[in-house]
């Protein structure tokens, strides 16, 4: 059991000032969430419930999950969208919600490109720098024509105009992890031979031409920042793959970025989502086998990927390489390339990875490593962690476990937290899991 120790918390609970706008901590959350919204892209009161909880138990700062600027970019269908000026007064009043706990709501936007969970109705292909399919599940995908991408650009642009509308906070563009900027930033999967390929300032255009389209439409005051995938450890399961984009490329990329109009950078790593780094931790077999028959039919390799996941030994095998990269643990594993963008930007930095430790965040903060921390998963486990770290305690009585269990749910099931181990028992983890749809309305009831 731990006990209280004020002092490791001191430096959580600084308040942190960016150029364009102040927040109470430095505790992050990140773009987490399950399918709680309408397939069409309007938000939902469930949507509300889930983003207020985290307020309430302290962070100081709200990332949405991630937000579509067009239909075509959806990641997967129940996410609430910023792809219309209809969706605005959703958006205003959950930020009015979460404004009530003193804290901050940043909206993720967002474009899947080829990496989809799950492809919706609208489009069968997505888009991308390559024509290439995603390799993990090999969902198809079109190489995008230079129209495509001025309407992107644009697209962007608009839908952080209706964030400034929402009277937000502020707005982080969703630059990492696989989706469509890292398609084109990165050299793994970028194969392009015009001006937006090739060469590092070709692959960044799409990166720069979204920052100073934003920055055209709302401003220069409102606060803008990046998440970016400081290296891609393309290789980190198939070592005959290529590397991919590495720490030094990311480091001239953001000095770019900052230039056009960057207030802050959102550290993550990892060229595909999910990937062995990122969400470091646990490969839930079982989990993975009753939650991947919803994609079996949606890509190429989806039904030899479910083959593998029944298969022993292959499927202990996949594991092993999967789980091989946080063996030395999954907390503050992105601390390195977050550090080095530190000393190469003069915006703050906020770095994933893991982070539920009162006295490792407050050590990275005091060293001059980042500025802050965005949580996902320990927050899912523990969403009053940060009011828990205000009380004296160094981590959650029930940390969370790093099993992942809970992105490979959230296909099917609610996102929640599934490690049973943490129950007392399976109902009190149900009515956890559940407890985000209380106060909700019935379908019925909404207008």
């Amino acid at each position: 059991m731990n006990r209280p120790v004020p002092e490791l918390a001191g430096t959580i609970f600084e308040p942190l000032e960016f150029r364009n706008l102040t927040v109470k901590n430095r505790v992050f959350r990140s773009s987490i969430s399950g399918r709680f919204d309408n397939y069409d892209g309007s938000g939902t009161e469930t949507r509300i419930n889930w983003d207020v909880k985290f307020a309430r138990g302290g962070v100081g700062t709200i990332i949405s999950s991630n937000s579509p600027v067009l239909p075509r970019g959806l990641i997967v269908p129940g996410y609430a969208s910023l792809d219309s000026d209809e969706r605005v007064p959703f958006w205003r009043e959950l930020g009015k919600r979460v404004h009530e706990y003193d804290c901050a709501y940043i909206p993720q936007i967002a474009f899947s490109g080829r990496q989809r969970d799950i492809g919706g109705i609208q489009y069968e292909t997505g888009l991308s720098s390559t024509d290439k399919p995603e390799p993990l599940h090999g969902f198809p995908c079109e190489r995008m024509t230079v129209a495509q991408i001025r309407e992107t650009v644009e697209a962007f642009a608009q839908a952080a105009r209706r964030v400034r509308e929402a009277e937000l906070d502020g707005v982080e563009i969703h630059g990492c992890n696989g989706y469509l900027i890292t398609q084109f930033l990165s050299p793994a999967i970028n194969d392009r031979k015009d001006e937006y390929g090739g060469s590092l300032e070709n692959r960044a255009r799409f990166a720069l031409e979204i920052v100073r389209a934003v920055r055209r439409e709302v401003g220069d005051d409102l606060h803008l920042q990046f998440k970016i995938s400081a290296a891609d450890y393309h290789d980190a399961l198939f070592p005959w793959e290529p590397k991919g984009t590495r720490i030094e490329d990311t480091i001239q990329v953001c000095k770019w970025l900052e230039e056009a109009g960057v207030d802050a950078f959102h550290v993550s790593v990892g060229s595909s989502f999910p990937h062995p780094r990122n969400p470091a931790g646990g490969f839930p077999i079982t989990d993975s086998i009753r939650s991947y028959d919803t994609m079996l039919s949606s890509g190429k390799n989806t039904f030899r990927n479910y083959l593998m996941f029944r298969t022993w030994p292959v499927n202990r095998l996949f594991k092993r390489l999967w789980e091989r990269s946080s063996r030395d643990g999954a907390e503050g594993i992105n601390l390195p390339e977050a550090r080095a963008v530190k000393q190469a930007v003069s915006v703050p930095v906020i770095c994933a990875g893991g982070f539920q430790t009162a006295s490792v965040i407050s050590a990275a903060i005091e060293n001059g490593w980042i500025d802050a921390v965005s949580m996902g998963r320990p927050l899912i486990a523990n969403p009053d962690l940060v009011n828990l770290f205000a009380e004296g305690h160094d981590q959650a009585p029930r940390p969370c476990t790093y099993c992942n269990k809970c992105l490979i749910n959230f296909v099917e099931n609610p996102l929640g937290c599934y490690e049973e181990s943490r129950f007392k028992s399976r109902e009190e983890m149900v009515r956890q899991i559940l407890s985000v749809y209380e106060g909700a309305p019935l379908p019925s009831e909404v207008t």
